[in-house]
Formats: C-alpha cells, sequence, structure tokens
C-alpha cells in the first residue's frame, strides 16, 4: 500500500508532537504564516546535519516564515542535535511516526540489502491558512534551502 502523497492544496496533517525541550508544539501559533515541515531520518547523521545547518543558514532570508524540523528521535536526541548545531527553529519528536505517516514520508526503505521503515527526506511549505503551498519529497539536504527560498522569492 502506497502512502497518501500531499500535493498542493491539501491541508497539512497535524499531530501533538513535543519539541526538543518537551513542550507540546503549538500548532495554532503558527496560523498567520508560513512554514517550512521537513522531516529528516535520524538527528545527527551527516545527510541531516548538512540539512538542518543549511536551512539554520538562511533563516535570515525567510522572513516570517517559522521552519519546523522532524524525525523519529526522542525530546532529548533532539535537544542534543539542536544544541551541537545551534539550530533556532523546533524540532519535533514523531516518535510513534503519526506525522511522517500523515505526510506521506513514513516509508520502507533498503540499506545494505536490509528493509526497514524510516523517514523518506522530504520538505513541505505551508501556507498562512495551513495548506501545503509546496511539497518536496525525496529531497536532498543541499537542496532544501535552496527550494524553500525558490519558493519564497528571496
Amino acid at each position: 500500500m502506497s502512502p497518501h502523497m500531499l500535493t498542493p492544496g491539501d491541508i497539512a496533517p497535524v499531530a501533538d508532537l513535543l519539541d526538543q525541550d518537551g513542550t507540546a508544539f503549538d500548532w495554532a501559533g503558527l496560523r498567520g504564516q508560513r512554514a517550512l515541515i521537513f522531516f529528516y531520518p535520524k538527528a545527527s547523521t551527516p545527510g541531516c546535519t548538512q540539512q538542518a545547518c543549511a536551512l539554520r543558514d538562511v533563516v535570515g532570508q525567510v522572513g516570517g516564515t517559522q521552519i519546523i524540523g522532524v524525525s523519529p528521535d526522542k525530546p532529548a536526541s533532539q535537544k542534543k542535535f539542536a544544541d551541537k548545531n545551534s539550530l533556532p527553529y523546533p524540532l519535533l519528536a514523531d516518535v510513534d511516526h503519526e506525522l511522517a505517516e500523515a505526510f506521506g514520508v513514513w516509508k520502507q526503505k533498503q540499506n545494505y540489502g536490509r528493509s526497514y521503515m524510516g523517514i523518506e527526506r522530504s520538505a513541505f511549505l505551508i501556507d498562512a491558512d495551513g495548506a501545503v503551498e509546496n511539497a518536496w519529497y525525496k529531497i536532498s539536504p543541499k537542496d532544501t534551502p535552496v527550494k524553500l527560498l525558490q519558493a519564497l522569492g528571496a
């Protein structure tokens, strides 16, 4: 069964998730502003660090657009990742992959001949009304900030 892939105009799913400080994330607080939600497989791995730091480096160019990272890591791992890399945005702990499944990024993956379920690195630009503006499935770490800046016209 193939997960549902979101397309522009779809309402972005939400889930009750904790951020890296163990605080419940306030989705309603995003209303009225754009947000980039990016999904990454595992905190503190090379590709995820490259992606998170590249987004950190463009925070000053995205105006009021909120950046939010999501992975299956626990809040303590997210906190360590955020602190080590000076990430100025929330990292959400999707431990039960509820949000990843809703966005269609929890997929069967292969590594060294082993099959397992995990995050397909993806990013979504959400508009001020909570609808998907852009959906980038299978995005590379280095393309994430590039696509965001292009979409924002920055």
